[in-house]
């Protein structure tokens, strides 16, 4: 441990010696004041300063507070101070006694205790004189509570202007701060209340800590205060229901004006039972409130709520809701202060009946428990509300992907129809070049018919001439050069042919596993074939000119062999051998006809096979139509469930403004308390500046009543004595 936390312990432990030497001395002085009054009681009817202040310095405060206050006359309640004095001072010396008329002790109580008895007959009427709860009082002071924080801060706002609390840090303030934080962790629930602190100040004002932290835990359970005081706050929304429906019996026209200024009860009445009117009235009329209340419990605060309205109706009336404000902060404190009876006796004949509260009270249960189901279905409203916006934007979803499965499906049908389209101008093409081929074919017959009758004519001619012979076969070889390679061309055109019919098929059977988009590739080899056919059209011609130049030639050539006839000779064999080899060529020729002729049929098959697949696109074509009817069909379905839900959000949203517009309504009442709140704080504040004028000057005058010592205190007793019962002479007289 460092030097500067022993010095901090060793001033610590200092303050608590001093501190408690302090109290001791105080107690002791209490007790001498307590068997002098005792002595007094016996001999003359006027006690001293016996009001049970042991082990608290608020008794010295209190005791001069209070015998400069009441020394003259009446103690306001019409009846001279020597009696009251005599009959309480009889009542707590016999109390078993006295607590068995308890009508008796309620117009006792109605008339006012006096002040030196005031906390001993708190106590006595509540029956915690001998509480457990001091014990247990002081094994709170060695906890520490979490509220810790919010009491010091509200402890300042405690009764600022009162000599006792004025003083920060001072003796006052710790005997509240220390009876709230007792009482924090005696009562968990309620823990710390803001408004609480003006009761436990009144308390402190007439007893010291343990005895007031009693009375305290008494008045919470057995007079429903701790009700008031729960987070909830529910006891004091009852309070204010009850009072609004008294006002509303008792005194409807002021009901009706409050109503049309928009000046609600718990606007100026919350604070008559969060601290029952310790911030309301002045503080000798507040302890008269607490003796009542002790005594009569909550009823008398309606009562006097009531006795304030009626006494102030007229004025009231007149007012706006600024005037009604500025009544119930600034005036009515200041009201009943010269003549208390004026409110006091108004009060008990108020008509209050218990039964009808009790009815009252059923019936604001049943309608916050009807509030509550409320909640509970704008809660399942709002879930429902939530469940349906999402299930609006899956919908939602599902729709746009509908949409898009739909739009591309319109694509994709489109590009097969466009593909669709293709072939079919493809398989046209076909058929012409199937038919040109076909007349190819019709054309090399007729020509093959012309080379046999050629032939014949060759075999039949005998009288030719050796060197025209030999020139005709030369050039009919030569022909015969040419006519093979324009055979070759024309195989090699037919292989391409079904090469680009093979692939014709391919590209088919792709469009109709998935459908591609190499239109225009297919479109670039239609142009392909299209220039192949010019090219075998072109061949095809120049064959021709060749035939007919061949047959230009036979001609000819027979002409001259019927104008010459000549023998026949060794040459004429050698010319038909060359005629047989003509043959040959020409059997092979034929030979190569029923080739083309297979060809031919082949294609034609091939032309049927692409017929079939055209018509199974377009079965295909037609099941897609009707899937998309489908499609369509469950999109309308979509779009009337969407209407539907769309008219569910609408009467949905519509709640919701009926709630908005509540909620509103409560935000104005929020913001009229603020307001309230502001005013009093405001008066709080002006109360505190006086009350620490007055803290000064107690101060200095409990610094010379220290100073004078226990001598100065004794005589100080017997002039108080002396005085005492010179004002009852006089008052006998």
């Amino acid at each position: 441990m460092s030097s500067d936390d022993k010095q901090k312990t060793e001033e610590v432990s200092s303050l608590q010696a001093e501190e408690l030497e302090l109290l001791a001395k105080l107690e002791e002085a209490n007790r001498r004041l307590l068997s002098d009054e005792k002595s007094a009681f016996n001999s003359t009817p006027s006690p001293t300063l016996g009001h049970s202040r042991q082990g608290s310095a608020s008794s010295v405060v209190s005791s001069v507070s209070s015998n400069s206050q009441q020394h003259s006359e009446e103690d306001g309640t019409g009846q001279p101070f020597g009696n009251l004095w005599d009959i309480w001072g009889k009542l707590v010396n016999d109390w078993d006694n006295a607590k068995k008329k308890p009508a008796y002790l309620k117009e006792l109580v109605r008339k006012g205790i006096p002040h030196p008895f005031r906390g001993l007959a708190w106590q006595l009427l509540l029956n915690v004189h001998s509480s457990p709860h001091k014990q247990m009082y002081v094994e709170y002071m060695r906890e520490s509570s979490p509220s810790e924080r919010y009491i010091r801060r509200d402890i300042a706002r405690t009764f600022p202007d009162h000599e006792f609390f004025k003083e920060k840090d001072g003796v006052g303030q710790e005997s509240l701060f220390n009876v709230m934080k007792a009482y924090s962790l005696h009562d968990r629930e309620v823990g710390y209340c803001q408004g609480s602190g003006f009761i436990v100040g009144l308390l402190l004002m007439q007893m010291p800590e343990e005895e007031a932290f009693a009375v305290l835990v008494k008045l919470m359970q057995d007079y429903r205060l701790r009700e008031l005081f729960k987070p909830s706050m529910a006891e004091l929304s009852l309070c204010m229901y009850k009072l609004e429906c008294l006002i509303q019996d008792l005194l409807p026209a002021l009901y009706l004006h409050f109503q049309s200024q928009g000046f609600y009860t718990s606007m100026y009445a919350s604070s008559w039972f969060l601290t029952l009117f310790a911030t309301t009235l002045s503080l000798s009329l507040a302890c008269r409130v607490m003796d009542l209340f002790i005594s009569e419990g909550m009823d008398i605060i309606f009562k006097l709520g009531i006795a304030i309205l009626q006494s102030s109706q007229d004025y009231l009336m007149s007012l706006d809701m600024e005037g009604i404000l500025k009544f119930f902060t600034k005036e009515l404190p200041l009201k009943y202060e010269q003549e208390p009876e004026r409110l006091f006796q108004p009060a008990y004949y108020v008509k209050y009946n218990a039964k009808k509260m009790k009815k009252i009270e059923k019936e604001y249960t049943a309608l916050k428990s009807k509030e509550n189901e409320d909640q509970i279905e704008l809660r399942r409203l709002r879930t429902e509300n939530r469940l349906l916006r999402q299930r609006i934007d899956n919908l939602e979803k599902e729709s746009a992907s509908l949409a898009d499965r739909l739009i591309q499906y319109q694509l994709t049908r489109a590009q097969e129809a466009e593909e669709t389209y293709a072939l079919k101008n493809v398989l046209s093409t076909i058929k012409k070049e199937l038919a040109e081929s076909q007349k190819k074919l019709s054309v090399a017959n007729s020509l093959i018919g012309d080379i046999k009758q050629r032939t014949s004519s060759i075999n039949s001619a005998s009288a030719l001439d050796d060197d025209e012979a030999q020139t005709v076969i030369q050039n009919l070889q030569e022909e015969l050069i040419v006519i093979r390679l324009k055979d070759a061309d024309t195989d090699s055109l037919v292989k391409e042919l079904r090469s680009k019919i093979k692939e014709l098929e391919d590209t088919n059977v792709q469009l109709q596993r998935a459908p591609s988009n190499d239109i225009q590739n297919l479109q670039e080899e239609l142009i392909a074939v299209k220039l192949r056919e010019a090219e075998a059209n072109l061949g095809l011609k120049e064959m021709r000119q060749t035939v007919h130049e061949l047959e230009s030639m036979w001609e000819s050539f027979k002409h001259k062999s019927t104008a010459d006839s000549p023998t026949s000779s060794p040459k004429d064999k050698n010319h038909n051998k060359e005629v047989k080899q003509l043959q040959e060529d020409v059997m092979t020729i034929k030979v190569r006809e029923a080739n083309c002729m297979s060809d031919l049929k082949d294609t034609k098959q091939k032309y049927m096979e692409l017929e079939t697949q055209n018509h199974i696109c377009t079965n295909q074509i037609r099941r897609m139509d009707e899937e998309n009817k489908l499609l369509k069909a469950k999109y309308e379905e979509g779009l009337e469930r969407e209407k539907k839900l769309d008219g569910h959000i609408k009467e949905h949203i519509r709640k919701i403004d009926d709630m908005q517009s509540q909620r509103r309504e409560e935000t104005m009442m929020l913001k009229i308390k603020e307001a309230e709140n502001t005013h009093v704080i405001a008066e709080l504040k002006q109360r505190i500046a006086e009350l620490e004028i007055q803290k000064e000057e107690i101060w200095t005058a409990d610094q010379l009543e220290n100073k004078s010592g226990h001598q100065d205190l004794e005589n100080r007793i017997f002039d108080l004595q002396d005085e005492v019962c010179a004002a009852c002479g006089t008052s006998a007289h």
